[in-house]
């Protein structure tokens, strides 16, 4: 008699590879656009450049977000003075910018810093419309910034940026509207 023994034997291997770092990042960022009507209602220049969002400013927006503190739906926008070459950092706030200075309102132009309306919200981003300044006074100007204060330096300074072609000049009888879209990216 004849006898076969067989033995079966299964094998199965699995590697799996995960990313175990999974990561997601956020950033602010913003535009402004700045066009100069002469006295004759003629567009004189207008310009689109970046800005810098400063500390305080991405500080102010996450309280306000995640934890409802303070919150203020009051925003109005400023001009750079265009007497010196700006320079901004992350650390600046209303209160302390030593690389650049405020073009002064009331002088420079009629009335306090003015208010910022805005659009809804889109695709990430939400623009302003058009905030206007009434130039009472021949000036240069090198750019503007968005702020939580009419006047003073009380308030938190959201983002400041400059003309990316330099400096720019306007006359008495000019009026400057300026739109911001803000971005999260």
């Amino acid at each position: 008699m004849q006898s076969e023994n067989a033995k079966s034997m299964d094998a199965v291997t699995v590697n799996v590879m995960a990313n175990k770092t999974m990561q997601e990042a956020s950033g602010a960022t913003g535009v402004y656009t700045v066009e100069c009507i002469g006295q004759d209602g003629q567009v004189k220049w207008s310009e689109t450049f970046k800005n810098l969002v400063t500390t305080v400013g991405k500080n102010d927006m996450l309280d306000k977000y995640f934890a409802g503190s303070s919150y203020t739906a009051a925003w109005y926008m400023g001009l750079v003075d265009g007497s010196t070459s700006p320079t901004y950092a992350a650390a600046d706030t209303l209160a302390s910018h030593s690389g650049w200075t405020e073009l002064a309102a009331g002088t420079a132009y009629s009335g306090n810093r003015p208010a910022v309306s805005w659009g809804s919200a889109s695709a990430g981003s939400k623009a302003s419309t058009a905030t206007s300044f009434s130039i009472t006074a021949a000036n240069t100007v090198a750019g503007a910034l968005m702020c939580t204060a009419a006047s003073g330096t009380s308030g938190v300074l959201y983002s400041a940026g400059s003309f990316t072609g330099g400096n720019r000049i306007v006359a008495s009888g000019d009026t400057l509207n300026v739109t911001y879209t803000a971005t999260l990216t």
